[in-house]
């Protein structure tokens, strides 16, 4: 990784999804306003889930979601393999295998080329590793520096996963350790160990593709 001059956390307000706007409140702005109605949306914006499912065919699915967030790590390059992982791991999470997606970026006026270059090959890379092709994209400029994916990916509409079907009883799983939302949000104020802060980098850069694939066999109620 080059070694760059500008801290990118240092430019955002926010960490990662530090940044979101939480359910409540969203629920608040939607309410009232006119949708379609459609029996092959099997999953949409009311469920609150990872991401969207569209019956297409009796074999076939599609699943869609976006995910983008201010910088999480200051190496542009980490930064755009993180963006691009949460982006593509909620197409994991409802069961599916991401295939199509398109960049989403906002550029803060600091950001050198080289920074941009690498924060997109982040993107690519961690899409070429999850078998899915980067097919454009929208970037405009901004305060913050922004990045992230709007993703495709298909599901068998009978294997569809969703975050809301928990029963009493179940075992649940961890794919991957909590508490890195409040390690990397003290990592701002400098609070966290470097060998931490790299443990943690290597997390939330790694698909959740292996957790996917395991679960699969498995009669898993809700991921």
């Amino acid at each position: 990784m080059a070694e760059q001059s500008i801290q990118l956390t240092k430019l955002a307000s926010c960490a990662g999804c530090g940044a979101k706007v939480g359910a409540g409140v969203l629920a608040q702005l939607l309410g009232g306003l006119k949708v379609h109605s459609d029996p092959r949306l099997l999953v949409g914006f009311d469920k609150s889930d990872d991401a969207s499912v569209y019956q297409v065919t009796d074999e076939l699915a599609l699943v869609q979601t976006v995910d983008f967030f201010p910088p999480i790590a200051d190496d542009p390059y980490l930064f755009g393999q993180i963006a691009a992982t949460n982006a593509l791991s909620d197409v994991y999470a409802m069961g599916g295998a991401p295939k199509l997606a398109l960049n989403i970026m906002c550029l803060a006026d600091s950001m050198d080329d080289e920074t941009v270059r690498e924060i997109l090959r982040g993107g690519y890379d961690k899409a070429y590793e999850a078998g899915a092709i980067i097919t454009g994209g929208h970037t405009i400029h901004g305060a913050e520096p922004i990045y992230g994916l709007a993703v495709t990916g298909f599901v068998h509409p009978k294997r569809v996963l969703t975050n809301s079907g928990a029963k009493p009883g179940d075992v649940l799983i961890l794919t991957k350790p909590l508490g890195v939302g409040i390690l990397t949000t003290a990592a701002k104020a400098d609070l966290v160990k470097p060998e931490t802060m790299n443990t943690i980098y290597k997390q939330m850069a790694a698909l959740n593709k292996t957790a996917r694939d395991i679960i699969l066999p498995f009669d898993v109620h809700s991921c």
